[in-house]
Formats: C-alpha cells, structure tokens, sequence
C-alpha cells in the first residue's frame, strides 16, 4: 500500500483544515488506518485510527471531540476533519495503515510522506 497526504496548510487558532490521504493498491479496505503526528523536536505520536470497516475509531484524548476520523473503501481514501485547531496542534501529519488495531507507530507498516499543518495563536 502506498500513501499519499495532503490538505495541510496555516490556519488560526480556532480554525479548521481537512486532510486527506489517498491510497494505492486494491487492498485498502483491509487495513486499519490511522493519523499519526510529529511536531519539532517531539515524537511522533497517535492521533486517530479507523478500523477497515470504517465503523470503529479512536482518537487521542488531546483531539477527542474535535477531530473526525473517516474512510471511503471505494475510494481508497481516509480524512481527518480537524476543527478548533489550537497552536499545540501544529505538526507533520502522517497517515498509515496497519493491520492491528492499536496506538503504537510499530503496529503500522505502510507511512504516507506526511503534511504540515502550522496553527498560529
């Protein structure tokens, strides 16, 4: 599977942008997938994921109740509705896919190239 992000940009605090990642291949539907991000000098860490049904998702507490999660398997993509961004939300955004449903970044195989999204105060 290979992936690709995008819908990053600057935004204000408060605002909202919505990314996208495209998938290649035919086994999509598959894959358990999730959003991952990395802000300077800090780890990447778990942001969303998304079962392969499209049924089941799970958010970090730091975004819970105000990102969303979704997946369209006929179109082999997945977004993230990001509303009342906050300065501290300011990272490279990257979407993976992976097998299991978990939190960890060594529970997913398959990393898109990742898109910046900067919120200013």
């Amino acid at each position: 599977v290979q992936l690709q992000a995008s819908g990053g940009g600057l935004v204000q605090a408060g605002g909202s942008l919505r990314l996208s990642c495209a998938a290649s291949g035919r086994t999509f539907s598959r894959y358990i997938m999730g959003w991952f991000r990395q802000a300077p000098g800090k780890e990447r860490e778990f942001v969303s994921r998304i079962l392969s049904s499209g049924i089941g998702t799970y958010y970090a507490d730091s975004v819970k109740g105000r990102f969303t999660i979704s997946r369209d398997n006929a179109k082999n993509t997945v977004d993230l509705q990001m509303n009342s961004l906050k300065p501290e939300d300011t990272a490279i955004y990257y979407c993976a896919a992976g097998l299991w449903p978990r939190t960890e970044r060594h529970d997913y195989d398959y990393w898109g190239q990742g898109t910046l999204v900067t919120v200013s105060s």
